[in-house]
């Protein structure tokens, strides 16, 4: 029973003694409770250690009539969905039926009860058994016999104690495909598993939660020959290795919520042929780097990767961003909540920033990058940085042009944004800063077309102010809630034409309104 995990009441426990506990008589279970504030020691009593805990008062002392060691997996599928023989029996079943003063008993209806539910289990094919105290696979072949069609499973907060219960379920399920294991602290194989068919057609794999290391993974990595997405969510995982020969087919990453060690760690997982998406919330990493490719070139390292998140983290140096432009196929970035926000007031401004440094970037924190954005970013990132471009050594002549190594570090994209757009003109330079970058006011004119009652009045309002805004304006303005609003705009360059205000998220800069533009509000 060492090892177990059990129920007690609500709370969640692992044992870790069985036996005598003198002076007191009978058998004793000595927990280590996943809660350690349920406990009350760490596995020590009068003076004797029977076990240990890794919380000072994480641990106790139960009967073992107090401990609910679970269920088998198909009992816990006939509880879950209403199936279970022993419930039938417990509230009755009608077996008789009455015509007028005579009862006509029905024979082999208990026969005909238990086909119709082996048909039922049959014809499930995703089956969740969340938080059922599963805790072992029960008898061998049981569920291959009843439960055919099953695909996809979610085992997730059971009394799961070891991956050999796992492959036990998993072997009488031929074509699992998506198994979720999550919140069952279990044990791992030590050495590595042998390639077998009980997960070969196992596309997606959540193990969040479950206190496994990034060794075990690999140890059990070849016994998942066709696996595409992989969740790895708050693990304590710190330090990785390099999977030679396994994750192969290796499409998500999910590595939330552990810390790892530093940004290098990165790098021992860079060259997963296949890996699209990683997501690294909360990895407590503070710089990316890839030291295999220069300025204005590409890495080698994720040559798939098309999304990453890097949220909430300690990144706070712009090189992170500009290292990103070297992965070749990177087209979403998610990266709230890192220091590196800070460094600009105006979100937007930091939005037009990250899009000018990552050239090939699609999505920036789920908002989809319009063309028209990003020339608009790239043209003013050329303009504003254009006297450094020339204080550093660059010229518009070719021939002179030589911007310093600590420049290009800083800005690389810049050489290519002068290919792209021509180098910036010394009047450009000299006159007024670009507009995406400076708080510049627009004078414009507000209407309500439908209710000439209300007069047009002028107003004078930030082109990074956000629609969102402009609507909490007008609702001082007219008493209508926001939510209500309609707002277009016209302009003297578009006869005729009206444009829909209809993002709440972004400023009035995006629409390309202009001073003296006319404000249309309808509701």
């Amino acid at each position: 029973a060492l090892g177990r995990r059990v129920l007690c009441g609500t709370e969640r426990a692992t044992v870790r003694y069985v036996g005598s506990v003198p002076p007191t008589a009978g058998i004793w279970l000595g927990v280590e409770w996943d809660d350690p504030q349920r406990g009350k020691h760490d596995g020590t009593y009068e003076g004797t250690q029977y076990f240990k805990c890794r919380h000072p008062r994480g641990g106790s002392f139960i009967r073992p009539n107090k401990a609910n060691f679970g269920v088998d997996f198909l009992t816990a599928i006939k509880d879950r969905y209403g199936l279970n023989v022993e419930q039938d029996v417990q509230h009755g079943t009608e077996d008789t039926l009455v015509f007028g003063k005579k009862t006509v008993e029905f024979v082999g209806m208990d026969s005909i009860a238990e086909q119709q539910r082996q048909v039922q289990l049959n014809q499930l094919v995703d089956i969740s058994v969340r938080e059922c105290a599963v805790s072992h696979a029960g008898q061998k072949e049981e569920i291959s016999r009843t439960c055919a069609n099953i695909r996809h499973i979610n085992l997730s907060k059971n009394l799961i104690s070891s991956w050999e219960t796992v492959t036990a379920i998993a072997s009488q399920v031929q074509n699992l495909e998506t198994l979720n294991i999550s919140e069952n602290k279990m044990k791992f194989p030590s050495t590595s598993t042998s390639v077998s068919s009980v997960f070969s057609k196992l596309r997606i794999l959540a193990l969040n939660q479950t206190e496994i290391t990034w060794t075990e993974v690999l140890l059990c990595a070849p016994g998942w020959p066709a696996l595409e997405e992989l969740y790895l969510t708050s693990n304590n995982i710190t330090v990785l290795e390099r999977p030679d020969n396994v994750l192969q087919t290796l499409k998500l990453l999910d590595l939330s919520d552990n810390q790892l060690l530093d940004g290098n760690q990165l790098h021992l997982i860079a060259h997963l042929p296949r890996l699209e998406q990683l997501i690294l919330r909360n990895t407590g990493i503070s710089s990316i780097h890839f030291p295999d490719a220069g300025f204005g070139c590409k890495t080698k390292m994720f040559p798939s990767l098309k999304g990453l998140a890097i949220n909430d983290n300690k990144i706070s140096q712009w090189s992170s961003i500009n290292e990103l432009d070297k992965l070749p196929s990177l087209r979403s970035l998610q990266c709230h909540n890192n220091p590196l926000m800070d460094t600009e007031k105006n979100p937007e401004t930091l939005r037009q920033l990250i899009i000018a440094k990552i050239s090939q970037l699609e999505i920036l924190n789920k908002s989809e990058i319009l063309p028209a954005e990003r020339k608009g970013a790239e043209l003013d990132y050329r303009k504003i940085f254009g006297n450094d471009w020339l204080a550093a050594g660059g010229n518009w002549n070719p021939e002179k042009n030589k911007p310093s190594e600590e420049f290009l570090a800083a800005h690389p994209r810049y050489p290519s944004l002068c290919l792209k757009y021509g180098a910036p003109e010394e009047g450009e330079l000299k006159g007024r800063q670009p507009l995406t970058l400076k708080n510049q006011l627009l004078t414009l004119t507000i209407k309500c077309p439908e209710k000439p009652e209300q007069k047009p009045v002028e107003r004078k309002l930030p082109e990074s102010m956000t629609i969102q805004r402009v609507k909490g304006l007008l609702y001082r303005l007219l008493k209508i809630p926001g939510s209500e609003l309609k707002l277009s705009y016209e302009s003297s360059k578009l006869e005729g034409k009206e444009v829909e205000l209809d993002n709440d998220l972004k400023p009035l800069q995006f629409y390309s309104i202009e001073n003296g533009d006319c404000v249309l509000v309808r509701w």
